[in-house]
């Protein structure tokens, strides 16, 4: 069992017959998409709400009925991976395109429950580059806005072409360095017209669980 793989373990362990699950976005988040599917066959019984549309073809071809957000009331617990996390447990999010629905998926949720592999644990966030999912719009104005936070943000690009996100939005890869006031940051950036959604995760995970390389895992927060 590699780091990723004990996190989601761990994780999958919270999650009780009859719950509400947020299903994450991304390699860590697989995983626990992957144990969830097991214990569903043993007789779990979950309602899920995914993140994202290749997380609910994930969830389908491991037989995990998938249900909209707006069907359920809340969330108890959501799953996810992140890209970074600092000591007061707060992350960037958005490697992998899903920010704002994650986002939205988190704050609908009791519990939020971010799963890392050890390497993703950093002291002060900023040296993964800030996702900010934008409107196409404008965007080079958008993008001017944000290089005078203090960033050199790039256009997302994947397999040659501009990267559209599963709600029709483009994403700008912001490079800070180093982001030492995260909160602050968050509402100067949603502040921007043309701005949909920013990555960081500011004061919403209730626990990070951490995935170590020789199979353990140790729970934050």
């Amino acid at each position: 069992m590699n780091a990723k793989q004990a996190a989601a373990y761990k994780a999958v362990g919270y999650i009780q017959d009859g719950m509400i699950v947020g299903l994450g976005t991304g390699s860590t988040a697989y995983w626990a998409i992957h144990y969830l599917a097991e214990r569903v066959a043993q007789g779990l019984k979950i309602t899920t709400v995914a993140t994202s549309e290749s997380t609910t073809s994930i969830a389908a071809e491991k037989g995990i009925k998938v249900s909209s957000l707006d069907s359920v009331e809340y969330i108890d617990i959501d799953i996810d991976g992140a890209d970074e996390v600092d000591s007061m447990l707060n992350l960037i999010k958005g490697g992998g395109g899903a920010l704002l629905r994650e986002k939205i998926v988190a704050a609908a949720s009791r519990e939020f429950i971010v799963i890392a592999d050890e390497s993703k644990l950093v002291d002060v966030l900023g040296r993964f580059p800030l996702p900010v999912e934008v409107l196409a719009f404008g965007r080079e104005h958008t993008a001017r806005h944000l290089q005078r936070l203090g960033c050199r943000p790039v256009l997302r690009e994947k397999d040659g072409q501009v990267y559209i996100t599963d709600n029709g939005h483009q994403i700008l890869d912001c490079h800070f360095n180093a982001i030492p006031d995260p909160a602050l940051l968050a509402q100067q950036i949603n502040a921007i017209p043309g701005v949909v959604e920013n990555g960081l995760f500011v004061g919403m995970a209730k626990k990070v669980i951490v995935g170590y390389a020789d199979g353990s895992a140790k729970e934050l927060g």
